[in-house]
């Protein structure tokens, strides 16, 4: 029996088509879906059967292993409970994307080995997983719906040119689907990155999507500084923890990228494009720091999300960060470790700016001190 093929974009309620997607997967059937890269044949990895059957459709043996296809970033830790600060880093940066992380799933807690046994075989068949958070919100939609997550691969045979198009499902495989969700043409066009991630460094398996030179800069390490309008506090500190970082390297504070560290800053209440105050680049200047160029920027989703750690100049600006951006409360802390606020210099005399600068130079020692500044980059998979 052929497939049923759904344009999504022409459903009287795009609700409906997730709804029928949701069902037909929780009775077994396989669906093919359109990502961000190319469509991708599904089935519910709590389904042995249908994973199975995948598995005979796709003309494939448990020897290589099918992707597990997941809400969310925070999602992974239930699947990898031990995840390194690196594959938290990648996952919060690349997903929802076109990256696949390939991660040790030696835990015991892990809700991998919940799954039926057959199934486990099929996605860690050498005791690491693979988990993706596809970037397209009719796959994302039926994942918020179901009970656990999806087995994914690409909808085609093994060895066969990936489809780019439901056009392309329905030539390929035939009777072998039951539903097909069309959504035109694939973003992309192509397949994902698989990239190996261990307790400190990373391999590229495949490159797709995201190039290798994208994924080094995507596994840096991120602080962001973060006061009220990024004139005075935040980038001063910024400037500062460069400062420090680079002499703990032994580098230049332009090869702090070139060695997987980026620092920036940004404020609550900033507006796009403004300097820094006279009279924090002159007390800067004392110190050797150039913030004459600086440009202040407002606090962002992205930048929230990028950041390993947000260090604040008060208790004001974290409780704000935290009320907008609730899972962020872990990597968000004071500056100052007893919670007390750095004072705001701002239209204050020179000397009042020259001792906020003396404050946040001594409060960033410890920071910098605890921080891990290896980069991933330069690290095997067994370091």
């Amino acid at each position: 029996m052929p497939p049923v093929v759904i344009n999504v974009n022409n459903a009287d309620d795009p609700r409906d088509v997730v709804h029928r997607a949701v069902q037909a997967l929780a009775e077994g059937k396989l669906v093919a879906f359109p990502t961000e890269t190319v469509y991708g044949l599904a089935a519910s990895a709590l389904c042995e059967p249908a994973v199975n059957r995948l598995l005979e459709v796709k003309r494939r043996t448990v020897a290589k292993a099918l992707t597990l296809a997941i809400k969310s970033a925070d999602d992974a830790m239930d699947y990898v409970p031990d995840i390194s600060p690196l594959g938290q880093r990648l996952a919060r940066r690349c997903w929802p994307g076109p990256v696949t992380l390939v991660l040790d799933d030696a835990h015991p807690d892990s809700v991998v080995k919940q799954l039926p046994e057959g199934v486990q075989k099929a996605v860690k068949p050498e005791r690491t997983v693979g988990l993706r958070v596809p970037a397209h919100p009719v796959i994302l939609s039926v994942l918020r719906l179901l009970a656990g997550p999806l087995t994914l691969t690409s909808a085609n045979r093994s060895g066969a040119a990936e489809a780019v198009t439901a056009q392309d499902v329905v030539k390929t495989l035939g009777d072998d689907v039951e539903l097909v969700l069309d959504d035109g043409r694939s973003k992309f066009g192509q397949c994902s990155s698989v990239v190996r991630v261990g307790r400190r460094g990373f391999k590229v398996l495949r490159t797709g999507v995201i190039s290798e030179s994208t994924i080094k800069r995507l596994s840096d390490l991120m602080v962001l500084l973060v006061c009220t309008g990024n004139t005075c506090r935040s980038p001063m500190a910024e400037a500062l923890m460069r400062q420090k970082i680079a002499a703990k390297l032994g580098c230049t504070v332009e090869e702090l990228e070139d060695r997987g560290v980026m620092i920036a800053s940004a404020g609550i209440a900033a507006m796009s494009g403004g300097r820094s105050s006279p009279e924090a680049v002159r007390v800067l200047a004392e110190r050797g720091l150039d913030l004459s160029r600086h440009e202040s920027q407002p606090l962002s989703e992205r930048l929230v999300r990028y950041a390993d750690l947000i260090l604040t100049m008060t208790r004001g600006h974290r409780d704000a960060i935290v009320a907008q951006w609730p899972d962020v409360a872990p990597r968000t802390t004071t500056l100052c470790r007893d919670e007390s606020d750095v004072a705001d210099p701002i239209g204050g005399p020179q000397e009042l700016y020259r001792r906020c600068a003396e404050q946040l130079d001594g409060l960033l020692d410890a920071w910098v001190d605890e921080l891990d500044f290896s980069n991933p980059a330069e690290h095997g998979l067994d370091d």
